[in-house]
């Protein structure tokens, strides 16, 4: 494991650099820059989470208005400045663009049942941080690509619906015998009965289903589906266990569902449906005197941190999840803690700090598996450390170095992991690309666009859409119109 086709209107025409706004950067690198702007908003109490990515956005034209957090920052640095100075298009027109493409939207999904649009509503994706306090503004122009605007997604693979229908009542483990009878009680509003050792291995063997289905094809699709079996699990704990050892495995059977649901919300962009998951796994692992569940559920709360733009609790989180996993004695384990706490140093654009954590998490990785290595890290593997390693050099702005370690992770993922392959390659093509290398960009793109016919993950399509738009003014270069082309005519719903 490791955020789309959309229904909204593509942009009228391509987006043109920020000119002005390259200007005022001057001599200072993105990162240097974007810390800068961060110290700006805490001096006039302000809270906004700006990274080298948000910057390069901007440069490149891709945010045309930034909101009204945004706005007061830049006005703050450059007084005497209005946003056009800066570069930026006037409010009034990014507002009556978005009006209509709302106007559309709401013609488009007039028909659908009440409250089903709040389940398919997209989060942040890491590679463009929110404004923490106005996370969802209407006025910032609406990117159909990027799951920072609110959109829905109704799309759904027919390779998952193959996987849902192969694996027996899909991943909500309605097969798995003694769970399937509990789960037919919950959902008729009557208490199951008291769980025994088959619920607690049918409990299991669902947690171990939707991990295989998500890093064969990504977590779209199934997110709503493996919320089921998790409501299933919480009844039964009401219901007690015949004996101590049942409820003890029930308990972290609940905790590691919880977690895996939240995974699925986090990468399908449901940002606050995954942090109350991730919540419910902590609480169940300081109820229970747990410490595997604990690090697991701190280790993707410092993901999650990391990827809603909120770097120093990544940072803390991730150091709450090594002090529960000193005990446990994986070092693969702690190599991943690691790595968790050099992306949020990344993210506060940290480079020493970040250097650090990923010294540590190769140093522990060099020392190998283990017996102790929890189940769940079957994903964590060189390919992986790389991978990560990318995403770290990637938000501090340091594009070829994240490259070289996107293509060594693209290069050592096993292929039948498909999921992750396409990610690394995504990665890739969104390094060079900005890293000014569009020919080879455009050749990592069309090998992610080769795989998304196994593939439906909200966050790969959102990196491979902000690499074409990078790679829009460079339609002439060697392979980039072919790519542009491809992607342009992925299909998307009505």
């Amino acid at each position: 494991m490791t955020s789309s086709t959309v229904t909204s209107p593509r942009p009228d025409r391509p987006p043109r650099p920020n000119l002005a706004f390259r200007r005022l950067r001057g001599k200072r690198s993105p990162a240097e820059f974007a810390a800068a702007v961060r110290r700006a908003a805490r001096e006039i109490g302000e809270r906004v989470s700006c990274d080298a990515r948000y910057i390069g956005r901007v440069e490149a034209g891709e945010i045309r208005c930034p909101n009204y957090a945004y706005e007061r920052v830049f006005l703050h640095m450059f007084p005497g400045r209005t946003l056009t100075d800066l570069g930026f298009a006037p409010r009034s027109s990014v507002r009556g663009r978005r009006a209509r493409a709302d106007e559309e939207a709401t013609g488009a999904h007039a028909d659908r049942a009440p409250g089903t649009a709040s389940e398919t509503r997209r989060a942040r994706e890491p590679y463009d941080t929110p404004d923490t306090q106005y996370p969802h503004h209407p006025y910032e122009p609406h990117d159909p690509h990027h799951p920072y605007d609110p959109h829905d997604d109704n799309e759904e693979s027919d390779v998952l619906r193959r996987a849902f229908m192969m694996s027996g009542a899909t991943v909500a483990a309605a097969s798995l015998g003694p769970l399937a009878l509990a789960h037919d009680a919950v959902a008729a509003g009557r208490p199951p009965r008291r769980a025994g050792a088959g619920h607690a291995g049918a409990l299991e063997e669902a947690v171990r289903r939707i991990r295989l289905l998500d890093d064969r094809h990504g977590a779209d699709g199934l997110y709503r589906r493996a919320a089921a079996p998790l409501r299933t699990a919480y009844a039964l704990l009401d219901a007690g266990a015949t004996r101590q050892a049942t409820a003890d495995r029930l308990y972290a059977g609940a905790g590691e569902l919880a977690i895996s649901v939240g995974w699925l919300a986090h990468d399908s962009g449901r940002f606050d449906d995954a942090r109350s998951h991730y919540a419910e796994a902590l609480a169940t692992s300081r109820m229970t005197g747990d410490p595997a569940l604990e690090a697991h559920a701190f280790c993707n709360m410092a993901f999650l941190a990391r990827d809603a733009g909120r770097p120093r609790e990544a940072v803390r989180a991730a150091q709450a999840a090594q002090r529960a996993a000193r005990s446990l004695g994986s070092a693969r384990l702690l190599s991943l803690l690691a790595l968790r706490e050099a992306g949020g140093w990344a993210g506060l654009a940290d480079r020493v700090g970040c250097e650090q954590a990923l010294t540590r998490a190769q140093a522990l990785f060099g020392q190998g598996p283990s017996d102790a290595d929890p189940e769940w890290m079957t994903f964590y593997g060189e390919a992986e450390l790389e991978g990560l390693e990318a995403q770290c050099w990637s938000t501090l702005g340091d594009w070829p170095r994240a490259a070289r370690h996107a293509r060594r992770a693209a290069a050592l993922q096993d292929p039948h992991f498909t999921r992750n392959l396409a990610l690394y390659s995504a990665e890739l093509a969104d390094d060079l690309a900005r890293g000014g290398r569009p020919d080879e960009a455009a050749g990592a793109g069309m090998r992610v666009l080769d795989l998304l016919g196994e593939v439906q993950s909200s966050r790969i399509h959102t990196m491979l859409a902000g690499t074409a738009r990078v790679l829009l003014p460079h339609r002439r270069a060697s392979g980039v119109s072919a790519f542009l082309d491809r992607h342009a005519s992925l299909p998307r719903t009505a």
